[in-house]
């Protein structure tokens, strides 16, 4: 890092402080946000020290959830000390292997099955000591709809926002009914093969603090409909098959709901978050200036055209997905690659 980052500058001497001696912190990554990750080795242990500028992001949610979720008995970081004021956090490490580095078509049915029961924990998860968790209610959804409408067709494709409108109006109403409609529980909200690390051979959950209240089939859906890695329908269905019995057994869903309301519930869940993330990795380039996220925008959109295909109110969203938004995505990027 170079001396001359405030940021790093501060966080080292809050180390330096609290370790009573020399530390080096070294970078190891960023993340879809405005904060840092570094590790640092102390007397042969190692811990993980997040920043966080204050003025951006907050660290007290992620502190009052470890807490809550580590209470539910949810693997998570310890935070073993932190300045709010500063934005710093001193983490237990939980190594460098993501699921998503070891899941093959041998292994994702035992560790999306693990993943999935965890998901019996952080539904019990609605409150911290601040309160209640905030609800994930219509004005959130649209909020996070609005995202693809605003940085992937209008910035990106430089589409009329009237004629995205009147492709998205009707079936953006669709997917928020179908998110009120569900039975609502403690929601990770980015509980994805990123953000599960593999630590002797137990899952750990990081990549919290954005949990709120909301739809059961969100965190699920998340997981199995990964945006950057899909697997076979048919192994989806298997663990979609899982996911469903756990809840009817944690009674998060009533016994007389089926398994085909359930996977509407499933598929339209998928197809509001595919279309969030797509437009959330568009901004990501434009706004924060973090490019590599675009390559990641075709696999969403082919999930949106291939699971809204299936039910007829959604079927024109997928023949304009289809038909316009992957052309204009392909070709867009075709004309940066030749760097037009």
């Amino acid at each position: 890092m170079p001396l001359s980052d405030p940021r790093f500058l501060q966080l080292n001497a809050w180390l330096n402080q609290y370790f009573n001696g020399n530390v080096s912190p070294q970078l190891i990554s960023g993340d879809a946000s405005f904060r840092r990750y570094f590790r640092v080795m102390v007397n042969n242990l190692s811990y993980i020290v997040v920043d966080s500028p204050p003025n951006l992001i907050d660290i007290s949610p992620f502190i009052q959830l470890a807490d809550s979720y580590s209470k539910q008995g949810i693997a998570v970081p310890q935070v073993i000390a932190s300045d709010k004021d500063q934005g710093l956090m001193l983490l237990s490490d939980l190594g460098d292997v993501q699921l998503l580095s070891v899941l093959n078509k041998a292994t994702l049915q035992r560790y999306y099955s693990q993943a999935l029961l965890l998901l019996k924990d952080i539904a019990k998860v609605t409150h911290t000591q601040a309160g209640e968790l905030p609800q994930y209610d219509a004005e959130f959804v649209i909020r996070e709809l609005s995202i693809f409408t605003e940085w992937l067709a209008v910035h990106h494709l430089e589409l009329a926002p009237e004629l995205v409108l009147t492709h998205t109006e009707a079936p953006f109403k669709v997917l928020v009914d179908n998110a009120l409609a569900q039975p609502q529980v403690g929601m990770h909200r980015d509980y994805h093969s990123r953000n599960i690390m593999l630590q002797d051979e137990q899952l750990k959950v990081i990549d919290f603090q954005d949990a709120v209240i909301g739809p059961v089939t969100y965190d699920a859906v998340s997981l199995l409909r990964d945006c950057y890695i899909r697997w076979p329908d048919s192994e989806v269905e298997t663990l979609m098959h899982q996911h469903y019995r756990q809840c009817i057994e944690a009674k998060q869903i009533d016994s007389s709901v089926s398994f085909e309301q359930y996977q509407r519930w499933f598929d339209l869940m998928g197809i509001q978050r595919h279309i969030k993330a797509a437009g959330i990795f568009a901004r990501l380039n434009y706004r924060d200036g973090k490019p590599a996220y675009m390559a990641d925008i075709p696999l969403t959109l082919e999930y949106i055209r291939d699971i809204a295909g299936r039910y007829s109110e959604l079927q024109p969203l997928s023949q304009w997905i289809a038909e316009v938004i992957i052309p204009a995505v392909k070709a867009k990027g075709e004309l940066n690659s030749e760097g037009l």
